[in-house]
C-alpha cells in the first residue's frame, strides 16, 4: 500500500529494530525475575542473621543492566513512534492506484465555461487593472506570495467568506468555529501534519507554537484525547482562519497572481462520524462543497485522486477543479478527504456507541469506545474562489460583474474597471 502511494518505507529496518526490542525486553524481564529471586533470598538470609554482601552486591549489578536495559528499550520505543509517524493512512479499495495526477480520475462536471468576445485576462491583469490588487504594495510589506486587495477586492473577499459561512450554517447544518490561528505540536502531529511537513510551515522561534496550515487543525483537536456520544454524530463544523504555508516545495510554481501563497483565507469543513457512515459522509461534504460553486455559477469538475497523488492522511479525496478562462485550464479549488480513524486514532477521538457487546459475565450488554472517522474539505478557498470570480466575470472594459448570489453582500453589482474598451 505504500508502493502504491510512492512512499519510501524501510520494513526491513523497522523489523529489525522491533525484534532488538522484543529481545531486549525479555532479557530485561528475566533481569528483573532474577532480582525479585536475589532480594527474597536477602531478606531471608539476613532475617536468619547470615551474611549477605555477595548477593546485594550481584542484585546492585543486576539492578544496573535492568536500568540500561530499560534505557535502551526507551530509546528503541521512541525510533519506532518516530517511524510509525511517517507511515501514512492506507488508501480505501475504491480508490484507483497511480503514481501522480495522471492517475486521477474524472468523477463529473457542472456547468460550462463562459463564452468571451473578447481574450480573457489572467486574474492579476483584471484585478491590478481594475484597482482591487495590489501584489506590489504586498511585496513591499512580506516579500513574494502575498496579496493586498483594495476597496471593492478586499469587500469580495469579505463578502465570498461571509457568503460560504452563511451557507453552510444555515443550509448545510455545521456550527460555525472561530479557532486561534496558532497551534501546538501535539495538535499537528494529530493530524499528521508533523512530522513529516514541518519545512512547509511556520514555526514561532523560541515557543512551541507553529502557524496554522490549515482550520483541519483546530476542527480535528476540538475533541482531542475525548470520547464523544454516539447520538452527536455525525458531527459538522466549519471554520473560517488564515492559512499560512511556506510552500516550500512549490519553487517556480504559479509565481504570478494569487494561486499559491504563504497566506490565504479558507472556509474548512470538517465531520466527526462513526465509520459505517463516512463514506457516506464524505460524499455528502464534497456536494456541500461544489454548491458554493454552484451559487456562483463557476464551472468545474469534480477529480477522484489516485494513490500517488492523495493527501498523507487521506484514505481518499475528491479534489474540486474550477475553471479559470485567463488560465484556459481547471485549478484546484477544494479538496476533500475521508481520514477514517488515521487522524483520531492519534489524537485520542472516540465514541462511545450505545450499548455494544455482550459480556462474558451473564450477557450485560457493555459500550466498548470506538475511533471516530475524520473528515473534511475546503468550503472553499476564498482566494482562489475569489480569482476564480475574477476570471469568469471579467468584462470587456475591465469591469467584474458580481454573481447575483453575491450582491447581498457586496452592495455592488459590478466593480468598475479602468481599462478602456476597444
Amino acid at each position: 500500500m505504500a508502493r502504491n502511494r510512492g512512499v519510501p518505507l524501510d520494513l526491513d529496518g523497522f523489523a529489525a529494530l522491533d525484534r532488538e526490542r522484543r529481545q531486549l525486553i525479555t532479557a530485561v524481564e528475566r533481569l528483573k525475575a532474577e532480582r525479585n529471586k536475589t532480594s527474597d533470598e536477602i531478606a531471608r538470609l539476613k532475617k536468619d542473621k547470615q551474611d549477605a554482601t555477595q548477593l546485594i552486591t550481584e542484585m546492585k549489578r543486576v539492578s544496573d543492566e535492568i536500568k540500561s536495559g530499560d534505557g535502551r528499550a526507551a530509546a528503541l520505543d521512541a525510533k519506532l513512534r518516530e517511524f510509525m509517524l511517517t507511515v501514512p493512512n492506507l488508501p480505501h479499495a475504491s480508490v484507483p492506484v497511480g503514481g501522480g495526477p495522471e492517475g486521477n480520475v474524472e468523477v463529473r462536471r457542472w456547468g460550462a465555461p463562459p463564452k468571451f468576445d473578447f481574450q480573457p485576462r489572467p486574474h492579476w491583469e483584471v484585478g491590478e487593472g481594475a484597482g482591487i490588487l495590489d501584489l506590489q504594495a504586498a511585496t513591499k510589506m512580506s516579500g513574494a506570495r502575498f496579496a493586498l486587495f483594495r476597496g471593492a477586492g478586499a469587500r469580495l473577499s469579505r463578502a465570498l467568506a461571509n457568503y460560504m459561512l452563511d451557507l453552510h450554517t444555515q443550509k448545510h447544518g455545521y456550527e460555525e468555529i472561530l479557532p486561534p490561528f496558532l497551534v501546538n505540536t501535539s495538535s499537528l502531529v494529530g493530524v499528521g501534519q508533523l512530522p513529516k511537513f514541518a519545512a512547509e510551515m511556520f514555526h514561532l522561534e523560541g515557543t512551541d507554537l507553529w502557524l496554522t496550515p490549515t482550520a483541519e487543525v483546530e476542527l480535528t483537536n476540538l475533541y482531542r484525547d475525548e470520547t464523544l456520544e454516539e447520538a452527536q454524530l455525525p458531527l459538522n463544523v466549519c471554520a473560517w482562519t488564515a492559512c499560512f504555508r511556506a510552500e516550500a516545495g512549490a519553487a517556480g510554481k504559479d509565481t504570478r497572481g494569487i494561486m499559491r501563497q504563504h497566506e490565504f483565507h479558507k472556509v474548512e469543513l470538517f465531520k466527526f462520524t462513526k465509520p459505517e457512515q463516512s463514506y457516506e459522509e464524505h460524499e455528502k461534504l464534497v456536494r456541500d462543497a461544489e454548491a458554493v460553486l454552484q451559487g456562483l455559477g463557476l464551472h468545474y469538475r469534480v477529480m477522484q485522486l489516485c494513490t500517488g497523488d492523495m493527501g498523507f492522511a487521506s484514505a481518499k479525496t475528491y479534489d474540486i477543479e474550477v475553471w479559470l478562462p485567463g488560465a484556459n485550464e481547471f485549478r484546484e479549488i477544494s479538496s476533500c478527504s475521508n481520514c477514517e480513524a488515521f487522524q483520531a486514532r492519534r489524537s485520542g477521538i472516540r465514541y462511545k456507541p450505545k450499548g455494544g457487546p455482550s459480556s462474558a459475565a451473564g450477557g450485560v450488554r457493555t459500550s466498548k469506545s470506538e475511533f471516530v472517522h475524520t473528515l473534511n474539505g475546503s468550503g472553499l478557498a476564498v482566494g482562489r474562489t475569489w480569482l476564480a470570480v475574477v476570471e469568469n466575470y471579467q468584462q470587456k472594459d475591465g469591469s467584474i460583474l458580481i454573481p447575483e448570489i453575491l450582491q447581498p453582500f457586496m452592495g455592488l453589482k459590478q466593480i468598475p474597471g479602468t481599462r478602456k474598451s476597444s
